[in-house]
């Protein structure tokens, strides 16, 4: 006999200012997924599966708790995603030393059929950059820090290690937690400058990426991901590229902060970063492309970096090449 299946909500670490307290997440039945360390493929298969196979709870109330005891509502959309954008005065406030604004969040609604996991109380956090930030940082993940195989041949290498590695298993690329670390010092001797990491991959797949980030001390930073699209679904694409809208919205958010891009050869990331930094030329201080072995991407990529003008920009074959590039432009000491 099958047993009934409680809810959950699934907080994504977002970001803000002092005055505006941005939050989304998911509300979804719960299918009891645990990445524990060191747990078989059929462990792994079965939870990716589950992960990407979310039943979502639609049109539902959810309730927003700050740490000053101010609740605010909204409701989940067809998707089950819940959407908090509210202008607050001063809630760096509410930060801890390290800029986070944690809050509660819980099922509103009384007529729920289901029981609700964890007693209704599921915890996020949303990121206030410091205001002696010496600049942000930009991420990729795939293939830019973490070994995916985006450029592989119908693309296999991101079909056997997504569905049959669990995180820990997952192997960082050499050096970049190092030259992430150096980065988010900058020269002001304190890890202050903020790290934000966007994504193709789904937001199916957050809790997988966030356990690989914090399992290998990389900066903790909100992780942006976009939806999952099957071949079937009919809604219409976004005008612009997930990663695009990504960075030009935080570009508009925090227009005193300047950004470092950091990608791979990969896919697109060189013409996306080229092109906003064209349109953003004193916003973008440098632009960080990995090497992913790829002969003819490679050769695409050399062409642009070599008709580019407008900022720094790298081919990245090691992290020391990245270190010393950032010592010689005065981004790290």
């Amino acid at each position: 006999m099958f047993k009934k299946k409680t809810l959950r909500i699934n907080t994504y670490e977002g970001y803000g200012t002092d005055t505006n307290f941005h939050a989304k997440g998911r509300a979804l039945e719960d299918e009891n997924v645990n990445f524990d360390s060191n747990q078989n493929i059929y462990k792994t298969l079965k939870n990716i599966y589950k992960q990407l196979e979310s039943d979502e709870i639609p049109n539902t109330p959810i309730e927003l708790k700050l740490s000053n005891g101010k609740t605010f509502e909204t409701t989940t959309d067809s998707e089950g995603y819940y959407h908090f954008n509210l202008a607050i005065p001063n809630l760096t406030t509410l930060t801890d030393d390290k800029g986070w604004i944690s809050y509660i969040i819980n099922y509103k609604a009384n007529d729920l059929k289901k029981q609700i996991s964890n007693e209704n109380t599921f915890s996020g956090k949303m990121l206030i950059p410091s205001n002696d930030a010496q600049f942000a940082i930009i991420s990729d993940i795939d293939d830019t820090i973490l070994h995916t195989g985006v450029a592989s041949t119908l693309k296999w290498r991101v079909a056997v290690n997504t569905l049959f590695k669990n995180y820990d298993k997952r192997m960082p690329v050499e050096g970049t937690v190092d030259f992430y670390k150096k980065l988010q010092i900058g020269t002001k001797k304190k890890p202050i400058n903020p790290f934000f990491y966007v994504s193709n991959s789904p937001w199916n797949l957050y809790d997988y990426l966030g356990a690989f980030l914090e399992k290998n001390h990389f900066p903790k930073g909100p992780i942006l991901l976009r939806d999952f699209r099957t071949p079937f679904d009919k809604t219409p694409k976004p005008k612009e590229s997930h990663k695009r809208s990504e960075i030009i919205n935080l570009l508009t958010l925090y227009p005193n902060l300047n950004f470092i891009l950091i990608g791979d050869s990969g896919e697109k990331d060189a013409d996306i970063y080229t092109k906003i930094a064209k349109e953003y030329p004193d916003r973008i201080l440098a632009i960080y492309l990995r090497d992913v072995n790829h002969s003819k991407k490679e050769k695409r990529i050399k062409k642009i970096i070599q008709s580019f003008k407008t900022t720094p920009i790298l081919l990245v074959h090691n992290s020391n090449e990245a270190i010393q590039h950032l010592k010689e432009h005065g981004f790290i000491n």
